[in-house]
């Protein structure tokens, strides 16, 4: 049997199991779940990071704050009808600087909301570099995608003697903004697993959503399912997660497959990860399917920046041209369209004139 058709056979077997057994103990429940999206018009927006961060630690220490810039961009994101952005904070930043930490995100849901936008926060991250340092970052290697993108917290033992520090700060990030209605609902973890880590990330995994339902938030929680491989961690998030939220690159037929399969389980469903032009996962081919199914639409990518995630995951390249076509992103740094007609269709979707 085809590996990627066992892997969904699976996936479609582990959502019916759990659909019968209900949610667990803390989880919402479908019906406050829907309740909640329903007063919401369609959702739909970026991963954003400014253009001149390289990470999320140059995006929110003190020294490399950008609010000037942020408002800039988050005004183009507004013009085209934009209404939510995922957005990754990171743990190192508050263990510097909690006090700052804090007016700076407050800083940034202000000019968030002024331009008419809501925040999905993302506390942890496998994803890239393992080995985060706080202070100046390095320079975007010349044409390499997310070069300086770093984990959060990075490589660390799966003991939970460590997550103390860790503890603290999700707690206190919700202590804070828990009830914030600028903030969307809380994604507690960025495709744990990744980074070959698989089941080391699940102890972790569970303690976010142990601290998190300790504070109890009024906006939802989740975590975004993205690999079909990770049977445990699957049905950890798919058991603990208010929300469904799901990452996908893939065609239009398998992305649409995935998507249908989430929603049999009862709950809102958002695509907190979508859009690579060159393996045909683009907003003519995908977005138009996720508003027809009141899918939340969350693709990689706003302005080109030091982030360089206008080149592939694999791209090699020994100078800055830009490739054949752009992997992600919609504007260029000059904040002129990198392509007319997927802001016309963007806007249109968005009944945008």
């Amino acid at each position: 049997m085809n590996i990627k058709l066992k892997a969904r056979l699976l996936l479609a077997l582990l959502i019916s199991i759990i659909s019968l057994h209900g949610q667990t103990k803390q989880q919402w429940t479908a019906e406050r779940a829907n309740t909640w999206y329903k007063q919401y018009k369609w959702l739909n927006g970026a991963n954003y990071i400014p253009s001149n961060a390289i990470n999320q630690l140059e995006m929110w220490q003190a020294d490399t704050f950008s609010p000037e810039l942020i408002d800039k961009e988050l005004m183009l994101a507004k013009s085209i009808g934009f209404n939510v952005m995922r957005v990754f904070l990171h743990s190192m930043v508050w263990e510097q600087d909690p006090n700052g930490f804090r007016k700076r995100i407050d800083q940034f849901l202000s000019i968030a909301s002024k331009n008419s936008i809501q925040i999905m926060f993302v506390f942890f991250d496998d994803c890239w570099n393992s080995n985060p340092k706080p202070g100046k970052q390095p320079d975007p290697v010349v044409g390499k995608h997310n070069s300086g993108w770093v984990q959060d917290p990075g490589d660390m033992p799966s003991d939970e003697t460590t997550f103390t520090k860790l503890e603290k700060y999700v707690k206190d990030i919700l202590n804070t903004f828990g009830n914030d209605r600028r903030i969307l609902l809380w994604d507690l973890y960025n495709e744990p697993g990744n980074s070959k880590k698989e089941n080391n990330s699940l102890p972790l995994l569970k303690k976010v959503f142990e601290w998190a339902r300790e504070i109890n938030p009024t906006q939802p929680l989740t975590a975004g399912f993205w690999s079909l491989q990770l049977k445990d961690i699957n049905t950890f998030i798919l058991t603990n997660s208010d929300v469904i939220t799901y990452h996908s690159y893939e065609n239009p037929l398998n992305h649409r497959e995935r998507l249908l399969l989430l929603k049999a389980m009862g709950r809102p469903v958002i695509c907190t990860e979508y859009m690579a032009r060159s393996i045909n996962s683009r907003f003519s081919n995908i977005m138009p399917m996720l508003k027809s199914e009141n899918v939340g639409a969350i693709n990689w990518g706003l302005v080109q920046g030091k982030t360089n995630t206008i080149y592939g995951w694999e791209h090699k390249a020994e100078n800055n041209e830009e490739p054949d076509e752009w992997f992600h992103d919609i504007y260029r740094s000059d904040f002129t369209p990198y392509r007319k007609d997927e802001i016309d269709l963007i806007k249109k979707l968005n009944h945008k004139r």
